[in-house]
């Protein structure tokens, strides 16, 4: 059975808004790059990374089902901050953001009665639930400890130590 025509379109345009959440990530590593923030810069790289990943593994479910997906020009984040606060609520406000898109393809494969890619798409309803809670935590821990040069430094150590780890597949 071929994947549903709108079903594919919106699975379609989440590649690139996945692409362009691993763009928007590497702006906000550059942004704490720039500030010697090495930890933090860390951190973002790896979320860029899982958010290719994320465009990829929907790039593979749409191959798989017979849709070649047609890749559209990215754009280009705009973002600037002007504390080390910013990015963090930067990207708690693009998770929920990101959460809304993941719901609407969720929705679309739901009208279409398309049970596989709802099944695909529990994996990112999941995903987006904890992405946002280390979004929020990250916004707690700055305002509780990245106030004082000690506390920022230590944050900025810990997020040193995140490590990524390439998605192999989608857990199906």
């Amino acid at each position: 059975m071929a994947i549903n025509e709108k079903v594919a379109e919106v699975l379609e345009d989440q590649i690139n808004k996945e692409l362009y959440s691993s763009y928007l990530y590497l702006t906000f590593a550059d942004y704490y790059e720039d500030r010697g923030l090495k930890g933090f810069a860390n951190w973002y790289e790896i979320q860029a990374k899982e958010e290719m990943d994320h465009a990829m593994a929907l790039r593979r479910y749409l191959l798989d089902n017979d849709f070649k997906p047609t890749m559209k020009a990215i754009a280009q984040p705009d973002k600037t901050f002007d504390n080390d606060l910013a990015p963090l609520e930067a990207g708690l406000e693009h998770e929920e953001y990101v959460t809304s898109l993941i719901h609407h393809c969720y929705e679309v494969a739901h009208e279409a009665h398309d049970i596989r890619a709802m099944q695909m798409l529990d994996w990112f309803v999941k995903e987006q639930g904890e992405e946002e809670a280390n979004a929020r935590d990250m916004i707690t821990n700055m305002k509780l400890f990245g106030c004082d040069p000690k506390g920022l430094y230590d944050l900025d150590r810990e997020y040193q130590t995140r490590v990524y780890t390439q998605m192999t597949a989608l857990p199906l």
